[in-house]
């Protein structure tokens, strides 16, 4: 038996357990079969999911990153996830602004003065409209699957019901494999919304999804067919407030240039015996 040395972060209440695998090694396959032994919240650390800060896999970046599901699976990426990783690399000697790959996406990060962190997507979003259970939904891939949907605030309490309606839309048959994540909206003002997502992975809600409020922000700008060519929306969720901001090509009907900002704390450190 060894011990994995870890980090317990948390980006807007959405926690994960952390990993610098510079030290150890762990080959892909390991990671992945400790990870729900990891994330389990009776009987390990506790976490919505892992992320793992390995050795860069290319010349232009200062690190990649790995991230998988609390059941193991591969999220795609992560958003709070990632600005957990680089205020957790800038704590232990990385730069304040870096560049990071996740599978053959490069980011841009910066991690600002006040503790919060930005993360740039190098992803081109086009939304549809879809229906799947007789419910109106917008489709907004921000570096991993999404589907968005509208309702009253009085709806977006009733997690309940969100559970199961996202549960049925996540497994439904025409977004599976790989399935979608799930993300009701309420929106307040022309850039303020609220939002609670059922995670694919999690098969959950949580308390926030960085590239969730990235793809709730985007399907407000496209259900409001204003054509602003920029936005910044401040994204309320049960964890906190993250910002979503975004250029738009109306001749394309192309979402650019996405910004993610929130924020990302340690919560504590420890030992696991693996």
């Amino acid at each position: 038996m060894s011990e994995l040395k870890f980090h317990k972060m948390e980006g807007a209440g959405n926690d994960f357990v952390v990993i610098d695998n510079r030290k150890y090694g762990l080959s892909l396959e390991r990671i992945i079969d400790i990870t729900p032994k990891l994330c389990d919240r009776k009987f390990g650390v506790g976490g919505d999911g892992i992320l793992v800060l390995q050795p860069a896999k290319r010349p232009d970046v200062d690190f990649t990153m790995i991230y998988r599901n609390a059941d193991g699976s591969d999220a795609g990426m992560c958003g709070n996830g990632a600005r957990c990783l680089v205020q957790y690399a800038h704590e232990f000697g990385f730069n304040a602004t870096q560049t990071f790959s996740v599978h053959d996406n490069i980011y841009e990060a910066e991690v600002h003065s006040d503790g919060s962190v930005s993360i740039h997507f190098p992803v081109h979003v086009q939304p549809k409209k879809r229906t799947l259970n007789e419910i109106e939904f917008i489709q907004a891939d921000a570096a991993t699957e999404h589907l968005i949907t509208f309702c009253g605030s009085e709806d977006l309490e009733d997690e309940k019901e969100l559970v199961k309606t996202g549960s049925a839309i996540r497994y439904h048959k025409d977004v599976n494999p790989p399935g979608s994540n799930v993300n009701f909206v309420h929106a307040e003002e022309e850039e303020i919304i609220s939002l609670q997502t059922y995670e694919r992975g999690v098969e959950d809600l949580t308390l926030a999804c960085g590239t969730g409020a990235l793809a709730a922000a985007i399907a407000t700008h496209f259900n409001q067919q204003s054509g602003r060519k920029h936005a910044t929306f401040t994204v309320r969720v049960k964890g906190g407030t993250l910002k979503a901001s975004f250029d738009f090509n109306a001749g394309t009907n192309t979402y650019h240039q996405l910004i993610l900002t929130g924020p990302a704390h340690f919560v504590f450190e420890g030992i696991y015996k693996i």
